[in-house]
């Protein structure tokens, strides 16, 4: 298992670097535009009833391939020109709201197929992925800071909820889950981005990375606080897709990534911090 997890890590870093530090922006917009359409494919086939494998694949199919044509048709029109004024900020405003409230009610109310279904993931999907491309086109150090905060939450989660775990954050959708793992990752998150913003000074806040950006911005105070709330979310996020997993009965969203599961089990906790990050450098710009 370790074998297979350590190869395709290797793979997706062969893939996905090239294509954010080396090649075009238009290049990131497909590559990660061909990511978010196979976690629409896993995320669609787990709204389907449990124990109807057609239907799940043609839910599936028709969420990806609507993803796809969307994306495309959209990724045409940023090529020709800007977004209207206002546009993607007034977009990635909605879609962290719908994360801070809607995205909480679903956990509270452990169901993760209401309000919408496969029109709504589409549209998160989609949100992440102008997320994801529009954070590339302010400079690659803007996208791997952002994607960064979500790796260290998730890494430190892991160890300090092994090492100190106790109290369950949500029992009944993922146990493994600890309030001291998630007290663990807003530590490393807050530390490694103080650190980083200290190192890298003024070429660090104009290259684009994040920590630098919310301190220019906020002071270090300020900057604390806001990383705990994109930690906040990427725990929403992860927490999402478990419930899903859980309504639909399966251990991952797929068989993708061998040795990692699906797609979405590794994108799960950027889907709402992508859009909140993006948001964050178009309000301090």
């Amino acid at each position: 298992m370790l074998a297979k997890r350590v190869i395709t890590a290797v793979v997706l870093l062969a893939v996905l670097l090239p294509a954010i530090f080396l090649a075009a922006p238009w290049v990131w917009s497909a590559v990660s535009l061909a990511f978010l359409a196979a976690a629409g494919f896993e995320w669609g086939r787990l709204l389907a009833v449990p124990g109807q494998p057609s239907a799940a694949a043609r839910r599936g199919s028709v969420l990806a391939l609507g993803l796809t044509l969307a994306g495309a048709a959209m990724l045409a029109l940023r090529e020709a020109g800007a977004w209207p004024n206002g546009a993607l900020t007034g977009a990635m405003l909605a879609l962290t709201a719908w994360w801070l409230f809607v995205g909480v009610a679903h956990l509270r109310r452990h169901d993760a197929r209401a309000y919408g279904g496969g029109v709504t993931a589409a549209l998160l999907l989609l949100g992440c992925w102008v997320a994801l491309d529009e954070l590339r086109r302010i400079g690659p150090a803007a996208l791997i800071s952002a994607m960064a905060v979500v790796w260290i939450a998730d890494v430190a989660a892991y160890f300090a909820g092994r090492a100190f775990g106790r109290r369950k954050l949500a029992p009944a959708i993922s146990p493994g889950k600890t309030w001291e793992g998630a007290a663990g990752a807003v530590a490393a998150v807050i530390l490694v981005g103080m650190l980083a913003d200290h190192l890298g000074g003024n070429a660090a806040r104009q290259a684009g990375w994040l920590p630098s950006v919310l301190v220019a911005g906020l002071g270090k105070a300020g900057a604390a606080v806001v990383l705990i709330g994109l930690v906040a979310l990427s725990i929403v996020g992860d927490l999402h897709e478990s419930l899903l997993k859980r309504q639909a009965g399966v251990k991952d969203s797929g068989a993708t990534l061998p040795g990692h599961g699906g797609v979405l089990d590794r994108i799960d906790a950027l889907i709402p911090t992508m859009p909140a990050a993006l948001l964050l450098h178009l309000l301090a710009g």
